[in-house]
């Protein structure tokens, strides 16, 4: 396992990442997603709590140039799932759920993002009541948006302390490079307490792109959680 914070502070342009786990006793489920930007426009947000989960916002809704593919319900709850990804694809998973359908076969129904020339992939993450989680990206067949090349990765008997981490671009550059291989393998440290893991977590984004960090730990046994959410501005 690696400390994530070493794995973003070499990454200076890592996009929008997703991380999920066990706290170390194994008694809680910890989840983290954080978005970055390079665009006024993608700058231009914060996120903000929802009834059931959390969404970014436009930090100056008059600023706001296209809001296509920056403000959606990042986090939703359902039925005591948590479900987060990095666009509007978290309703389409949340709707295949409540239907009886899988997380797998909403993302069949998906693909990357349609911003050449960079078609950033979409990633997503489910955490099961038990604490068992699922990770996935959706992305260009080799950078040609002619195929979709779907992967989905499944931890199901979760290692308490152990978590993944998946992101949407694998560093800076023009066009964006996309994310490669298997979600990394991370240490989940939240033994000083969540707000001190996303705080870590925050100082390693690199300080010019990122823009907002939402954290949550929930006890598998009641099923109660906590969740913190930073930004690097708040609304004028």
């Amino acid at each position: 396992m690696t400390d994530v914070c070493d794995l973003l502070r070499k990454n200076p342009y890592p996009g929008r990442g997703i991380a999920v786990g066990l706290s170390g006793d194994g008694s809680r489920s910890v989840m983290l997603y954080f978005i970055m930007g390079r665009s006024e426009n993608s700058r231009n947000r914060i996120f903000e709590r929802t009834g059931d989960g959390v969404r970014t916002a436009p930090r100056d809704p008059a600023a706001l140039k296209d809001p296509s593919l920056v403000i959606y319900t990042a986090v939703r709850r359902c039925e005591g799932r948590t479900i987060v990804t990095n666009g509007d694809h978290t309703d389409t998973i949340l709707e295949s759920l409540l239907s009886g359908s899988t997380f797998e076969a909403a993302l069949r129904t998906r693909e990357f993002e349609p911003d050449s020339p960079n078609y950033t992939p979409r990633i997503s993450g489910l955490i099961e009541r038990d604490g068992g989680y699922a990770l996935s990206i959706l992305k260009t067949a080799g950078g040609d948006p002619s195929g979709c090349f779907r992967s989905f990765f499944e931890y199901r008997e979760p290692i308490p302390g152990m978590g993944h981490f998946i992101h949407t671009y694998k560093g800076d550059g023009d066009p964006l490079p996309a994310f490669e291989g298997e979600p990394a393998p991370v240490k989940i440290d939240v033994s000083e307490g969540l707000e001190r893991f996303a705080e870590r977590v925050w100082g390693a984004l690199d300080e010019s792109n990122r823009v907002s960090l939402y954290a949550r730990e929930t006890d598998l046994g009641s099923g109660e959680s906590a969740d913190i959410i930073i930004n690097k501005q708040e609304s004028p």
